[in-house]
């Protein structure tokens, strides 16, 4: 069973059943979640109102992704969920983009549901702080999504060529993968240019991106970047702020200044990171 499958079961068994003073505290799934994420009893606090979802990248599962990020956010007071997407020929998040985002859509639903929340932060890394812009475009999920962060995101796709990180198991073979979303993500892409016909952004969200100069897999790097007004969209080169900071793509969510501005974006009530934070370099 799924993750969002069983999710969605424990919603409804908790609707049905007065009887039952509360839901598991973990669903029961063969995927296997980050530390600190799916705790679907959790219930957010006045000070952190809006569940996180944490979308994983291409090739990358929830769990691997999310090792270090789940845990530090759990640690801040945030209820953290994460979901794996898109699997094909079982490697994750290798599906068409737009078909990825109709299963982060039910699993949104299932989390304001949870946690009785209007709305959502989402956090994601390279096509999963990409997909979501397809989720809140085209399929009416902009009215549900508070933040979204990027960390890495193709948001204008890559002039290079997508391939498993170097930790990839099993042995990484790009030819067999079958992997959709990675035509998608290529630069002038049909998927890419339907996205961005609509402009970066939509009437809703806030948007923080989190770019790194050494990224070798979204190439130019500040073709991450989204247009739109300060008000709303805020884009962040990680070395103008640490600049002896050398984490490439892949390790993005693990490095500790991209925790520190994730943390600060979803502390905003309202609007982006600003701009002017400072974190703590390492």
């Amino acid at each position: 069973m799924s993750l969002l499958t069983r999710a969605l079961s424990i919603v409804a068994a908790a609707a049905l059943a007065a009887s039952l003073s509360a839901v598991p505290a973990q669903a029961d799934t063969l995927d296997v979640a980050p530390p600190g994420a799916n705790d679907w009893t959790c219930k957010p606090s006045a000070e952190h109102p809006y569940p996180v979802i944490l979308v994983p990248g291409t090739f990358e599962s929830m769990a691997k992704n999310w090792s270090t990020l789940s845990p530090y956010l759990k640690s801040q007071g945030y209820c953290v969920f994460a979901l794996n997407y898109g699997e094909t020929n079982g490697v994750y998040a290798t599906a068409p983009v737009a078909d990825s985002a109709k299963e982060l859509a039910p699993f949104v639903d299932a989390v304001r549901a949870a946690t009785g929340a209007k709305k959502v932060d989402l956090v994601g890394h390279s096509q999963g702080g990409m997909m979501p812009r397809y989720y809140m475009g085209f399929l009416g999920g902009a009215k549900y999504v508070h933040h979204l962060v990027g960390i890495a995101p193709s948001n204008h796709g890559t002039k290079g060529l997508i391939v498993p990180p170097p930790d990839f198991l099993p042995p990484p073979d790009y030819t067999a993968l079958n992997c959709a979303s990675c035509a998608d993500q290529q630069a002038g892409s049909t998927f890419m240019q339907q996205l961005n016909s609509i402009g970066d952004t939509v009437a809703g969200p806030s948007y923080t991106i989190l770019s790194t100069v050494y990224d070798e897999v979204v190439i130019p790097y500040n073709s991450q970047f989204l247009s739109g007004t300060a008000k709303q969209v805020t884009n962040i080169t990680i070395q103008d702020k640490c600049p002896a900071d050398v984490f490439e793509h892949d390790q993005t969510p693990n490095d500790p200044v991209v925790h520190q501005f994730v943390a600060r974006a979803l502390a905003q009530a309202s609007g982006p990171v600003d701009p002017a934070y400072q974190p703590s370099c390492l």
